[in-house]
This record gives C-alpha cells, sequence and structure tokens, in this order.
C-alpha cells in the first residue's frame, strides 16, 4: 500500500508532480510556503491547462504560526459589458465561447496579495523571477503531455474546437495530442516573462492589461480594460465551525466553504468514529444534501447575502439540521451543481506557515477560449449566473459569481496542524468530509485517506444523473448497504477523475511534515 511522505522541514502536495518540485525548490533556497506556493501555482498553470491557469481565479487559505487564518478571494466579477441585454434571445449562459468568458481572472491578483501578505510576516522575499522561473521554462521548452490533458482535450474536442485560440495553442497538429507528447506555450511562457520584468500589477493596471483588453474586445468579451482596473483581490475572515477534533476553517461567501464546513459540523452529531464504510458514505451523504440546501438558498456574491454565513454554523443550528439525517433512509433532494475542473495544493514550511490553496477555470479549459497574443486560457466560471431576473445568483455587471472552490484547513485539539482539499466541483465538500473523517476521526492513516475508495452525489461530466457514485474498488456489500438505505447507486472505475484530485499535509506536534498526495492525479508529496 503507498505510504504517505515524511519530511522536517518542507512539504508540498500538488496534483502535478513538476508543481510540487517547483514548491520545493522555492523551500529549499529559503523561500516560504506562500512563495512556495506562487511557484507552484505558476507551473501548475503550464503543465495542467486544462485544470486551472493565469484566466482563472483562486482561493488562498494561510495560517500563520499561531495566528489567525486569513483567506485571499483572487475570484473575479462580471465585466462591465456582461448584462443579460448582452444575452438576448438566450435563456441561459453558454459554457464556452466569448459569451462563457465573462468574468474577470482574478488568480494573478491573488499571487500578488499573496505575497504582499508573506512581506508583513517578515523575512527576506524571493525575486519574482525566481518564484516564476520553473513555469517560464516549462511554457517555452514544452512539457509532456498527460494523460489527464490528453483525455480531456479528445471528450471535449468537439465543443471547444471552434473557439477562438484553441486550436492553435491545444492542437498543434490538428488533432488531439497523445499523452507523453510535448506541448510548447510560447506565448504564454512570453506573458509570464513579461510579469516578472513589470509586476503581476502589470496584468490589471499595466501594459499587460492593455493588450488582455484589447485581445478580449477583438474576440466580444464583455469585460473592459475598466474592468481590470477595478479588480483587486480581497482579503477575508474565514469562516469556522468548532469541532470536537479542533477548529475547522474554510472560505466565505461566494464559495460553498459553507458547505464543507456543515457537513463536517453535522456528521461531528453522528458517531462517526465506529462507523463501516456504508455507514460513513450514507451519513455523509445526508449531510451533503442538507449543506447544499443552505448552499442554494443563501450562498452569492457577499454583497448581496441576507445572511451572516458563520450563523449558520453555531452548535444548536448544526445540532438541528444533524437530527433531521435519518441513518436508515436516504432523504430526497433536487439537483446539484455540477463538476469543475480545478486544482488543491499545500504547502508548510519549517516556521509553521501552512497554505491550502486553490486554481480554477471552472470547466476543464474554461470558456475555450484563448486570448492569442498572451496565450492565455480564460475561464467560464461566469457560466455560474442565472439569466432569470429574481435568480440568487441573477447576473450583473461587476457581480461575482457563485463558486464551488474551497481551499480547507484545519487546527486540531491534539496539537496537529491539517491543510487538505480536492477539485471536483459538487465532489469538493464531499471529498473533503472523506479525507477528514477518515483521517482525523477513524484514524485512518494519511495516505490510506486519500487513497481510500470514494463516492460522488452528483453529476460527472457530460451526465445529467445526480445519482450516488462510487468507486469500484468499494465492497460490492456496501453499494448493496447503500442500495437498500434508497440511495440510488451508480458504480464509476476503480481510480475516477470523477471524485476528484485531492491532498493533505499535516505538521505533527514533534515538527515532522507527512503529505498525502492522490493516485488518481500525475502529482507528488515532496518533502525535504
Amino acid at each position: 500500500m503507498m505510504q504517505s511522505n515524511m519530511a522536517p522541514l518542507g512539504m508540498a502536495v500538488t496534483p502535478h508532480h513538476l508543481a510540487s518540485e517547483s514548491a520545493l525548490a522555492v523551500l529549499r533556497e529559503g523561500g516560504n510556503a506562500i512563495e512556495a506556493m506562487v511557484a507552484a501555482a505558476a507551473t501548475i498553470a503550464v503543465v495542467y491547462p486544462h485544470m486551472n491557469g493565469l484566466g482563472g481565479d483562486g482561493f488562498w487559505m494561510i495560517l500563520p504560526p499561531g495566528g489567525e487564518p486569513l483567506a485571499i478571494d483572487a475570484s473575479g466579477a462580471a465585466g462591465s459589458l456582461a448584462h443579460p441585454d448582452f444575452y438576448h434571445g438566450e435563456t441561459t449562459i453558454p459554457h464556452r465561447g466569448p459569451k462563457a468568458a465573462l468574468t474577470v481572472a482574478g488568480t494573478v491578483s491573488g499571487w500578488s496579495e499573496a505575497l504582499q501578505f508573506s512581506t508583513e510576516l517578515g523575512g527576506q522575499a524571493l525575486p519574482l523571477p525566481r518564484l516564476l522561473r520553473d513555469a517560464i521554462r516549462y511554457a517555452a521548452d514544452g512539457i509532456p503531455v498527460t494523460q489527464s490533458q490528453a483525455s480531456a482535450t479528445a471528450s471535449k474536442l468537439a465543443e471547444l474546437s471552434d473557439q477562438p485560440g484553441f486550436t492553435a495553442t491545444y492542437l498543434p497538429d490538428g488533432h488531439a495530442p497523445r499523452a507523453g507528447s510535448r506541448f510548447m506555450q510560447p506565448a504564454l511562457a512570453a506573458t509570464l516573462s513579461q510579469l516578472c520584468e513589470e509586476g503581476l500589477e502589470s496584468f490589471y493596471r499595466g501594459n499587460l492589461a492593455r493588450q488582455l483588453a484589447r485581445e478580449m474586445s477583438q474576440l466580444g468579451m464583455p469585460i473592459t480594460l475598466d474592468d481590470l482596473h477595478h479588480h483587486q483581490a480581497q482579503r477575508r475572515t474565514p469562516l469556522r465551525v468548532t469541532h470536537s477534533s479542533g477548529e475547522i476553517f474554510n472560505m466565505a461567501p461566494p464559495t460553498q466553504g459553507l458547505v464543507s464546513l456543515a457537513i463536517l459540523g453535522i456528521t461531528d452529531h453522528l458517531a462517526m468514529a465506529d462507523a463501516d464504510d456504508a455507514e460513513t458514505v450514507h451519513r455523509i451523504v445526508e449531510a451533503t444534501k442538507i449543506a447544499f440546501g443552505l448552499r442554494d438558498r443563501y450562498i452569492t456574491d457577499p454583497r448581496h447575502m441576507q445572511e451572516d454565513m458563520q450563523t449558520l454554523l453555531e452548535p444548536e443550528r448544526l445540532a438541528a439540521l444533524a437530527s433531521g439525517v435519518n441513518e436508515h433512509q436516504a432523504a430526497p433532494w433536487g439537483t446539484g451543481r455540477g463538476p469543475g475542473d480545478t486544482v488543491w495544493m499545500g504547502v508548510m514550511d519549517s516556521s509553521g506557515l501552512a497554505v491550502s490553496f486553490i486554481q480554477s477555470l471552472y470547466h476543464e479549459f474554461g470558456s475555450g477560449v484563448v486570448l492569442p497574443e498572451s496565450g492565455i486560457t480564460w475561464q467560464n466560471r461566469g457560466a455560474a449566473f442565472s439569466l432569470q431576473p429574481d435568480h440568487l445568483l441573477t447576473l450583473a455587471p461587476g457581480k461575482q459569481p457563485f463558486h464551488t472552490l474551497n481551499p480547507a484547513a484545519a487546527r486540531l485539539h491534539d496539537g496537529r496542524t491539517m491543510v487538505y482539499g480536492s477539485m471536483g466541483g459538487d465532489g469538493q465538500p464531499q471529498t473533503q468530509a472523506a479525507i477528514f473523517t477518515r483521517h482525523v476521526i477513524q484514524h485512518m492513516p494519511l495516505q490510506q485517506a486519500v487513497s481510500a475508495p470514494r463516492w460522488l452525489l452528483g453529476r460527472t461530466w457530460g451526465q445529467a444523473s445526480d445519482s450516488l457514485k462510487l468507486e469500484n474498488r468499494f465492497d460490492p456489500v456496501v453499494a448493496q448497504r447503500l442500495r437498500d438505505r434508497g440511495h440510488e447507486v451508480e458504480m464509476l472505475t476503480d481510480y475516477s477523475e470523477a471524485v476528484g484530485h485531492a491532498g493533505a499535509i499535516v505538521r505533527h506536534n514533534n515538527g515532522m511534515l507527512e503529505g498525502a498526495f492522490d493516485p488518481r492525479s500525475n502529482g507528488s508529496a515532496a518533502g525535504f
């Protein structure tokens, strides 16, 4: 059985081994966990381009040693031209094309804000060209295409090949690339180099911003130079839940961090320590349905919300929700928000600084639109908006869309610190609950908790089914016991990407760092 990695001085977990190594190299050179994460974020934007990129959004959860956790919301709002009239004659926002590329890309602003916080923590900052060095080299010289990228390209070719810039960038020979073939991104390499020369602010308020605005206008995207000028990553107070095992932190709206915390807060009342596999899955799935109900009722742009999300996580409210879980019968539920391709990454350094981080384009390859001069693939996160005028998520210029992204962290009563997370839209909070429950409550070894068979309540790509999907490694008896409780069970492959790419790092009381990566990904847990 695969073992987790342990190291004394630094640990990085990412879904692509080259990103892990970029982070580790920065840690070895004296950089802290934030700087290492920026390096990993730049590299993963190059080597996992179907999952994330400079044209997407990012969210940070930072735990300073001994200090209060800080969240950074680096997600962009709808462009000033993105009003309902822009979609005249359409009932929904398209998921591909320039009309899907309607929100400002926030991830680079998150890198900048995180580095600013790093300087506030003290220490000698590494220069930006050092942090982006690997990414530039991989974009210019090429990287081997992963099976994940090859499969995503081939499966979505029909809806992507006609999008502006996509074929020229991702189909250099006119067809989907083979796994292992060399993939080069010279325009993106030049953009990363420009950021090194001019600073990250150039993306929003410099020469690069002017270039991006010109390209977006030519392609008919509803984002303007003023929209870039007005964007700024925001520092947020994380949501938290007091759990019997410790304090757990996650993102505030517009993300679904509430869902992840509510699931664990509800199941904390359901005697999970002695639960077998069928009981564990059933209880977490039933808690998930309740938490999704909270999400769909309340979460939108924080400026448009009527309820303080922290109050929904008060112990008495969670206990009341837990009382609604039927141990023997699955509750009916509506529909989820669907899947989402994302990367979760974690880094811890020897000072005690810990970072849990997510970066995403939303769907694989986002909108499918690649800005030709910059080589940036733009996200389609704005497809989460509604064109219905009275909807909680109604589109409006300058409004933030709903996000599934939510990096998690915990400080446990036994003194350990943990960062963990996953990609996967609706699956993110479910996978977080699986990892936390298995490792912290049921005392499963960390790597086993990540590798063990998982489940997904909801849709996978291209499916309308909101069934309960189980990886085929579950004992058939578990699947039958869930069917007996009324779950509509479908089986996935043994190691399915549908359940996400997860990971975790734990700092033990003796200072040792333990990392676990997901065998469903191309990742690694790299330490020294």
